[in-house]
Order: structure tokens, then C-alpha cells, then sequence
């Protein structure tokens, strides 16, 4: 660990110097890696505050470096798609998301944020709302924060939400994440303790359309700076510990305009009869290891099979029960992994439940 409390010295200068007139601006570019999941940054100084994305240059980094680009021609271009203020360096400082490009315009083959902005460009008027639930695993050297060194804790039943030092474990890291997240304007609905000592989830949302994935993705970048801060390492692993453990979900909640008018019930259920019908294409696109988590046991259905209910934990897809005492509302797809691509899952979503 470094000094952290030396390093706030030379962080109040960030103040000082916009006091004294300065108004130039860091700007952290945030992108997601080669692999899918990993989220990489750099900072670039700009001359003065953008007024909005717009005002942003495009950027480039040295692919080769990151799985996304060859050694003998090795530039990706970033290309700005949401600003968040900067929760590390405060005042006018920001963060900046972005997607990729190949020089010549077209975009990389792992940029998924691309094809959802286009599926939700079709669908305007259904406004479809998400709500994303993400799990994760906090660790250090490796292991579940908090529990004996390579050994195990008592076994589910006292830690979720719980209050106490013998079950709950890494509180200070939720509340600093939390703290930053609304500090960055990150659409951060919740917090709570998870089944799983050392397990812990946050709730991005109501975000409109292609808005879920931005958040979810900023909110992880956040949480892994926040980890760092505290030596701690963070994992969206769906199984991180096998055995008699519950799993790590990203559970999404959807609804569309017509799902939340009078009458809307009837276009959940016909919603969800859709996504039955595709189950094996949204699987594949719910994370890499669900398999690992989606068992039939730990509050999930078997992968193999598609199932709903009515307040049922244990189904794919679960229908709240004030959705059906009010005859409208929303749903909760239970399927898609902590590790999932946000864009891909909600694009997915809408995509069968809309417009096929």
C-alpha cells in the first residue's frame, strides 16, 4: 500500500490550481479491453471543460498491448460516448466513456456497445427500462475477503444483509463505491449484502436503452479504482467458489412502455413467452461459466431449461408480484451471469421481445 494520505497532499492541488484560474481539464478515457471484461484507462489534458460529448477528440491507444489490435498495425481509435464527473480527482475533472474503431472507421470486433445502440435505434417508442442487479466477490490475495486465509466460514444463512463484524465483510469498500458513483453521476439505485460471505451487489437504474450498459460498465470501472484504494481486488466471477456456495448473477429487470400502461401484464407474459422461445441464443450471450452457476440450485434454474413464475427465485425469469397484483410492471431475467456484457444482454432482451 502507498501513502494515501500523502497522496491527498498533491491531490488538493487539482483545487488550487482552479482557484488560481486554471481551466484545464483531465479527462480519464475509460475503454473495455481485449478480453471483453478487463476496462483499461488513460488521461489526456484538455484545455478547457467540454459542454458535452460532442465537444470530446477522439483518442487512440496501442492495441497490441490490450488483445485488440496487431503489433505491425496497432492503433485503436477511442471514440467518446458519455462523460461522468471524476470521483478521484474531483472538481472539473471527468471521466470519459468510450467504444472502438479500426483507423478506418469500422468498429472492433468486440465492440458490442455499437450493434445495441443500433438495436435500440430501432425501437424508440417502446422506451424500454432496465434495471441491472450486479453481484460480485470481493478478494484479497485471492481469496473471499473475510474469510479464514484458505479456509471456509460458517456456512449461508446470517450474512445477507447482514449487520456485524462476524458477517459482514468489506462495508467500507461498498460505501466509498457508492459514494463515488453518485459523485460520478452513475445511475446507482442500491446497495446490498449478498448470500455468500465477502459477496456484495449494487442496482444501476432506471436507465433508458443503450444508458444500462454505460452505467454498469462506469460503475465497474469505479469499483475496481475503488479496490485499489483499499488492496483489495474485485472478481464478477459466477461461480467464484464452488461447492455449497451461491453463485454471482447480474439480474436484469425490463419492461417497455406498454408493459408499464394499464393492460401491461398481458405483454409481460407475452414478453416472456418470446424469450422462451429463444433461450438457448440469450445464454450464450449471459456470460462465460454460467454454466458453473446456473444449476437449479443456489435461487436459479437449470441452464438446460427455460422457466417463470410469480415471485419465484428459482425460474429463468420472475414476475414480481406487485407486476401482477397492479396488472402491469416489469420483469426479472434471473439468467445472465455477474460477468455479463451489459449492452449485449439488454440489446438481446429487447431485441427478441420487440423487434422479433
Amino acid at each position: 500500500m502507498t501513502d494515501k494520505p500523502l497522496l491527498a497532499r498533491y491531490l488538493e492541488l487539482h483545487a488550487a490550481s482552479a482557484a488560481l484560474g486554471d481551466e484545464r481539464v483531465l479527462a480519464e478515457y475509460v475503454w473495455i479491453g481485449g478480453s471483453g471484461s478487463d476496462l483499461r484507462s488513460k488521461t489526456r489534458t484538455l484545455e478547457r471543460a467540454p459542454t458535452s460529448v460532442e465537444d470530446l477528440p477522439e483518442w487512440n491507444f496501442d492495441g497490441s498491448s490490450t488483445g485488440q489490435a496487431p503489433g505491425h498495425d496497432s492503433e485503436v481509435i477511442m471514440r467518446p460516448r458519455a462523460i461522468f464527473r471524476d470521483p478521484f480527482r474531483r472538481g472539473r475533472h471527468i471521466l470519459v466513456l468510450c467504444d472502438c474503431y479500426t483507423p478506418g472507421g469500422e468498429a472492433l470486433e468486440g465492440n458490442t456497445r455499437q450493434w445495441a445502440a443500433e438495436i435500440f435505434g430501432r425501437g424508440v417508442a417502446e422506451e424500454p427500462w432496465f434495471g441491472l442487479e450486479q453481484e460480485y466477490t470481493l478478494l484479497k490475495d485471492g481469496w473471499p475477503y473475510g474469510w479464514p486465509f484458505h479456509g471456509f466460514p460458517g456456512p449461508q444463512g446470517p450474512y445477507y444483509c447482514a449487520a456485524g463484524a462476524d458477517v459482514s465483510f468489506g462495508r467500507d469498500v461498498v460505501e466509498a463505491h457508492y459514494a463515488a458513483c453518485v459523485y460520478a453521476g452513475v445511475r446507482i439505485a442500491g446497495v446490498n449484502g449478498e448470500v455468500m460471505p465477502g459477496q456484495w451487489e449494487f442496482q444501476v437504474g432506471p436507465c433508458v436503452g443503450i444508458e444500462a450498459g454505460d452505467h454498469l460498465w462506469l460503475a465497474r470501472y469505479l469499483m475496481h479504482r475503488v479496490c485499489e484504494d483499499f488492496g483489495l481486488a474485485v472478481s464478477f466471477d459466477p461461480k467464484p467458489i464452488p461447492g455449497d456456495w451461491n453463485g454471482a448473477g447480474c439480474h436484469t429487470n425490463y419492461s417497455t412502455r406498454s408493459m408499464r400502461l394499464d393492460g401491461g401484464y398481458a405483454h409481460i407474459l407475452a414478453a416472456i413467452e418470446k424469450l422462451a422461445l429463444k433461450h438457448d441464443e440469450h445464454i450464450a450471450l449471459y456470460g462465460k461459466g454460467n454454466e458453473r452457476r446456473l444449476t437449479g440450485r443456489h435461487e436459479t434454474a437449470p441452464i438446460t431449461k427455460f422457466s417463470y413464475g410469480v415471485a419465484n427465485r428459482g425460474a429463468s425469469v420472475r414476475i414480481p408480484r406487485q407486476a401482477e397484483r397492479d396488472g402491469k410492471g416489469y420483469f426479472e431475467d434471473r439468467r445472465p451471469a455477474a460477468n455479463m456484457d451489459p449492452y449485449l444482454v439488454t440489446a438481446k432482451i429487447f431485441d427478441t421481445t420487440v423487434l422479433n
